[in-house]
């Protein structure tokens, strides 16, 4: 088993930007700090929190390499940043994210086949893929919602854990009977499974999850450090925190990533709300009273458990 995969919560950044459109480094900074000193267990960069879908392969790179360097060894840092249609140019782009020596490079699942085509060819891609990419890479799964949700199936991401290349998958299947499925096709792998979901979280740490992997680490990330790794030692508090984080996900609904950034503003973290994806203008003085209830209620939350 590979040390770096540690159990716990592995945040989906965000990305910062001045509001002139340009990363914005300084604010990045901030941001990385945040999340390692809330207790994660790695980070996830160039994912679709990170608008990666709107990011230039040189951005991409250059945001793996940045966050790499500023997590300093102290936490491992896994990206992926592969975008494109073809094969070809999606291995062109998971190597230049691997040269920027993240941990581990990370595979959408929904690059590898189109919507309508079977599992057959998703795994004839797959290898194909794998062909081209170095065989001491360390990779993982993202099943990234856009442009299309590919849930991996149990006995497909068995085959990956059997290759003994992979060591992450970021589940967003919301399927507690799925997970339950993946969970026993890979439990004698080196292959680690992190809920993206909130409501299932709980209930799949007691089955052998490994912990978390979800926007809403942009807004509590230690609620959900102190979660994955207390729900044994505290079940009763860990009920009660569960809940609340699953009530407070709600907010995902709102626009994202706009409120988070909201938020990351509000903690001194960012200087602007801009994004590439959404209008920040979308995130109405409501919507803004809504962010801010929330985060007196964590407040409370963490002051009435004793966290």
């Amino acid at each position: 088993m590979d040390k770096k995969f540690r159990d716990g919560v592995w945040p989906v950044m965000l990305t910062p930007f001045t509001e002139d459109n340009k990363v914005d480094y300084h604010s990045l900074e901030k941001l990385t700090d945040w999340y390692i000193e809330g207790g994660v267990a790695g980070l996830f960069a160039d994912c679709q929190s990170s608008e990666m879908f709107f990011l230039s392969l040189e951005e991409r790179i250059e945001l793996a390499r940045f966050i790499k360097e500023k997590a300093d060894g102290r936490v491992p840092v896994i990206a992926s940043g592969h975008i494109s249609e073809s094969i070809e140019e999606q291995a062109e782009e998971l190597n230049a994210i691997a040269d920027t020596g993240v941990d581990a490079v990370i595979l959408l699942s929904n690059r590898l086949a189109k919507e309508t085509e079977s599992d057959e060819v998703w795994l004839e891609n797959l290898k194909k893929l794998l062909d081209m990419l170095p065989s001491d890479l360390a990779l993982g799964f993202y099943e990234c919602p856009y442009p299309y949700k590919r849930v991996i199936s149990p006995e497909l991401l068995k085959w990956c854990a059997d290759t003994g290349r992979f060591y992450f998958i970021k589940d967003t299947s919301c399927d507690l009977n799925n997970m339950k499925a993946k969970l026993e096709k890979i439990k004698d792998s080196q292959l680690k499974l992190f809920n993206a979901n909130s409501s299932t979280l709980l209930e799949t740490l007691n089955i052998g999850g490994n912990g978390f992997s979800g926007v809403m680490a942009n807004f509590h990330v230690d609620l959900y450090v102190w979660l994955c790794e207390n729900y044994r030692k505290y079940p009763e508090k860990a009920r009660i925190l569960a809940d609340f984080l699953t009530t407070a996900s709600m907010i995902e609904r709102q626009v994202y990533p706009v409120n988070a950034k909201y938020y990351q503003k509000s903690i001194g973290n960012f200087q602007s709300l801009y994004t590439r994806t959404k209008e920040a203008s979308l995130l109405n003085e409501t919507a803004r009273l809504e962010v801010d209830q929330m985060v007196r209620l964590t407040d409370f939350i963490r002051m009435e458990l004793g966290l």
